[in-house]
């Protein structure tokens, strides 16, 4: 996969999606989420394909495992990046939506990159034991879900930066650590929790990037995007 960030699209509609997309001259990595896809449908991939931009879809899939095979085995018929599931769906349901996802793929195509999310970066330690009633550390869980998507066979996991290089220890550096929560040094922190500046996601082992609001909600966001680029690729 191309290296560099990929932006979050968090716009309800394709035309904003074009606006946004028309700022840039170069292909971008870009993530399409609920909000997009929900309320476009699958179209919305193809026509942000059609621009030669390279997808992250960003459905979270939750649900029984022959469900998620169904739905994976459908979604492998686009060319996208990566591809998540819950890793709190289990084990049984992680191994079957990768069933799908290679059942799916187009003959002579590369599959998309599988990926879990382990706890979403708006999840505090203290909302994890509460609310989930897990009563471990939330680095504890966050590498117990890893340990359990790298053991389903798939590629990696969502996380925060703050738990990178602890997966990339126990699972391997190739296992991918995707990271959102992404901010720069000035911007608010919004309803993420666990944040880091493009800079630090770097040193603390992320594989990829996501960068939502400080670009898409800048006043201007070629150059905020620049800037996320700059300082993700200065430690590499």
């Amino acid at each position: 996969m191309n290296p560099k960030p990929f932006i979050a699209l968090d716009f309800p509609t394709w035309e904003r999606t074009s606006d946004f997309l028309n700022l840039f001259s170069e292909s971008l990595n870009v993530k399409v989420g609920m909000e997009l896809y929900l309320q476009n449908g699958p179209v919305i991939l193809e026509k942000i394909l059609s621009k030669n931009h390279r997808i992250f879809l960003d459905l979270k899939l939750h649900d029984i495992p022959n469900t998620v095979y169904g739905a994976m085995k459908g979604l492998a018929g686009f060319d996208l990046e990566l591809l998540n599931v819950h890793a709190a769906g289990g084990g049984v349901m992680m191994e079957k939506a990768l069933e799908g996802l290679y059942a799916g793929t187009p003959v002579n195509h590369k599959r998309a990159q599988l990926i879990a999310v382990t706890q979403l970066t708006s999840t505090t330690e203290a909302q994890m034991q509460k609310e989930q009633l897990i009563p471990t550390t939330i680095n504890e869980s966050v590498l117990h879900y890893a340990t359990l998507a790298k053991q389903a066979g798939l590629d990696g996991v969502v996380c925060s930066p703050h738990e990178a290089s602890l997966i990339s220890e126990h699972c391997g550096n190739d296992f991918l650590r995707v990271t959102p929560g992404i901010r720069l040094a000035n911007d608010q922190a919004g309803d993420q929790k666990r944040v880091t500046t493009p800079h630090l996601a770097r040193e603390l082992g992320s594989s990829y990037i996501v960068v939502g609001r400080s670009i898409t909600a800048a006043e201007n966001p070629v150059l905020a995007y620049e800037r996320i680029v700059h300082e993700w690729e200065a430690n590499a």
